[in-house]
């Protein structure tokens, strides 16, 4: 990658408006775009940031990480019945309604439900299951979740902890030599105080959380970063009026 500049963006879940008044702050010639997972689930329009995204990475480059909740997506998918009220609860069925553009659920049994996003939604769905896990880019990792901190090599994380991935990483002691850039959890968890929803930097410096919850009434955050240092940052208030969430 020749760019000198990446601009990472946090856990969009569904912010398509939230999301266009970051891109303002994006240039396409000198900046990689990262967006770090979680582009679906509990806001409404996560159709729309999905087919966003896919617009992104075909005409810019862009990368686009795996989030725990398009994995959850993919699960569900995979067996409706069994997890439907798992994968429904966690904002499933905002997803599910944004992609057919009604309340399809109280229509039809969640198996029905499945093999029509199957086969309606094809290429959205495929682009969601080729998503990479990570971003390695000079001496950061941009993730969705964390890493093992505790391997030798970091890259040897499972990968269900690259997505899923809490305490063991936030507060373990990072010897990487890297800084890892992540969303996942909001940061109002890291800084124990609610309602503070802004960009979480460890004591050590060396891990920052972006996931401002937007779609619970927080921040979705953007932040640019050089080889050697932070650029600067940027924070869209969500424009949602709830300010109830869970992880």
């Amino acid at each position: 990658m020749d760019k000198e500049i990446v601009f990472a963006i946090g856990d969009i879940h569904g912010s398509i408006n939230e999301l266009e008044e970051l891109l303002k702050e994006w240039n396409p010639e000198k900046e990689q775009l990262v967006l770090l997972g979680d582009l679906v689930d509990r806001g409404e329009h996560s159709y729309d940031v999905l087919v966003r995204a896919q617009q992104l990475e075909k005409d810019y480059g862009a990368v686009v990480l795996l989030g725990n909740h398009e994995q959850m997506l993919l699960d569900w998918l995979e067996e409706p019945e069994l997890k439907q009220a798992y994968y429904y609860g966690q904002g499933g069925l905002e997803t599910i309604h944004s992609f057919f553009k009604f309340d399809i659920t109280n229509r039809k049994d969640p198996n029905i439900v499945a093999q029509l996003m199957k086969s309606e939604f094809e290429s959205e769905l495929n682009f969601i299951k080729s998503r990479p896990l990570y971003f390695e880019w000079e001496d950061y990792v941009f993730v969705h979740a964390g890493v093992n901190l505790n391997l030798a090599d970091w890259k040897d994380t499972e990968d269900k902890e690259f997505y899923w991935i809490r305490d063991e990483f936030h507060y373990g002691k990072n010897e990487t030599n890297k800084t890892f850039v992540f969303g996942h959890t909001p940061t109002s968890i890291l800084h124990k105080t609610e309602g503070q929803f802004d960009i979480w930097y460890s004591p050590c410096k060396t891990k920052i959380c972006i996931d401002g919850a937007a779609a619970y009434g927080g921040f979705l955050h953007g932040i640019k970063v050089k080889k050697d240092e932070i650029i600067s940052t940027h924070s869209i208030p969500s424009q949602s009026n709830s300010s109830k969430y869970e992880i």
